[in-house]
């Protein structure tokens, strides 16, 4: 096929990867003051509502490993062509819904097609460009995830305010045209990963039925309690579904996912900071907002928070600066420890008063974007560059589970206990300080006991695919050796 007349243009591959990724990464960010609007004029209950969102969630997490399988098979490049068009189908039936079912169907076409773009896009970038542009490939990794999922809830606060809801959704629509149509204009075909790897359909059932099982049960949560089989049954199954598939791929002869690789100190401190920094940080924004709603606008609640996009995009230029020194891994702790701080900040008070949410959103973004990030880049360094992709799908469907699963699920703890809002959120966001607590020490023992001081990348072997960045030491390699 022809290439485009833009291809090979790291600016124009940049901004399409930012544009295919923004629409829905902000989107699920800015629905919470437009969701009761959209439950209102499609005629169904909340429960629907949030039922779809947690499926469009689920499609996102399942897309990645999906987005694997076909990438090892087909050619990425026009397969990026075929997301993008599915993106701008989605996106228009969900703006164009005339009732809940076509709304539900675009907006879980939104999340999928998502995470499809993710894997197809973001690889690339990082590989196949001179080293010399991988900083600036690390602040839009950190601009695309990060800072539009930070932006919004201010989005959703303009639009809160404004009659109706499908201004918003035309918008992300008209940003997945462009996405599309700059995948066109830098089109350039691209071979298979690895025609020869084989297909996993049981890894992609697994991933299917364990994402939709555990997100439709979190989703159950808003109106049943846990003891509610309709609620525990599907988390409780999807997630051992999940558990499942991480088995069944260290056991493969060939897997899809390279979990056994993984297993060593570097990428396993990092995913499992990766994980739970998504978690607590996602969690203590949708909290605090819930419980604020009541006391300010939605553009005000949005307002409030956004020094959590100007901490993100912080965040990002110092990663930059030491994506290639040995301070990579200590950023990734100072980056826990502002986000447990920023936990701190906002359930300081109760509720919270508005300085204490501005500056507690500004630590939980710089908190956000110093850890989660430069982790995935510790787990990708780790293994050879051309694996990059399986390294993103794991991190990914780990993340997604992490921000979108565990955020329900405290919520419901915060209207459920503690005898009132005030004191089931306060409940809720000492859970969000003990996991992003709980991953820095866990992270900081699982090094000190791979007996080994952070080593710099080397970045040159790793970007020519001859070895690993660095050498990985195997866990508890210190205790080992004594």
């Amino acid at each position: 096929m022809p290439k485009g007349p833009l291809a090979g243009r790291y600016m124009m591959v940049a901004t399409m990867v930012i544009v295919a990724l923004v629409p829905y990464l902000t989107l699920s960010a800015a629905l919470g003051p437009v969701g009761p609007v959209i439950a209102l004029r499609l005629h169904m209950t909340l429960q629907t509502f949030f039922l779809a969102n947690g499926m469009a969630n689920a499609g996102y997490a399942a897309g990645t490993i999906l987005a694997v399988q076909i990438a090892q098979q087909q050619p990425q490049r026009r397969m990026l062509l075929v997301y993008g068009t599915l993106l701008v189908i989605g996106s228009v039936l969900a703006a164009a819904a005339p009732d809940a079912g076509v709304f539900i169907a675009g907006h879980v076409l939104q999340g999928l097609c998502t995470s499809l773009l993710l894997i197809a896009a973001v690889p690339p970038l990082i590989t196949q460009f001179p080293l010399s542009r991988l900083r600036t490939t690390v602040v839009y990794l950190n601009i695309c995830i990060f800072g539009a999922v930070a932006l919004g809830p201010v989005l959703g606060g303009l639009q809160a305010n404004q009659p109706g809801w499908r201004p918003l959704f035309w918008v992300i629509a008209g940003i997945a045209v462009l996405a599309l149509l700059l995948s066109v204009l830098t089109f350039e075909d691209v071979p298979a990963a690895d025609p020869s790897a084989p297909r996993d359909p049981i890894a992609i059932v697994l991933a299917t039925f364990g994402c939709v099982a555990s997100f439709y049960g979190a989703s159950e949560l808003l109106t049943h309690s846990f003891g509610d089989p309709i609620a525990y049954g599907p988390l409780a199954g999807g997630l051992f579904l999940i558990f499942l598939l991480f088995v069944h791929q260290y056991r493969a002869r060939r897997p899809l996912l390279l979990i056994k690789d993984l297993i060593s100190t570097f990428p396993t401190a990092a995913i499992l900071v990766a994980v739970c920094a998504a978690a607590a940080a996602q969690s203590a924004i949708v909290l605090t907002g819930g419980v604020l709603a009541k006391r300010y606008t939605p553009l005000d609640l949005g307002l409030l928070y956004l020094p959590e996009v100007a901490g993100t995009l912080i965040a990002a230029v110092v990663f930059a600066a030491l994506f290639h020194r040995s301070e990579l891994h200590y950023a990734v702790l100072a980056g826990l420890i502002f986000l447990t701080a920023g936990v701190l900040v906002l359930n300081g008070a109760a509720p919270p008063t508005l300085p204490l949410v501005v500056v507690g959103a500004g630590l939980v973004g710089v908190g956000l974007g110093a850890s989660v990030v430069p982790a995935l880049f510790i787990a990708a360094f780790s293994l050879h560059a051309h694996n990059v992709q399986r390294v993103f799908a794991i991190i990914e469907l780990l993340r997604a589970v992490g921000a979108f699963l565990v955020a329900p699920i405290l919520l419901h703890v915060a209207l459920t206990t503690g005898g009132s809002p005030v004191a089931g959120l306060r409940t809720a966001l000492w859970a969000c300080f003990g996991i992003s607590l709980g991953a820095a020490v866990i992270g900081l023992g699982l090094y000190l006991l791979g007996g080994v001081r952070p080593p710099a990348p080397a970045l040159d072997r790793w970007s020519s695919g001859e070895d690993p960045a660095w050498d990985s030491p195997p866990l508890l390699a210190g205790i080992r050796r004594r």
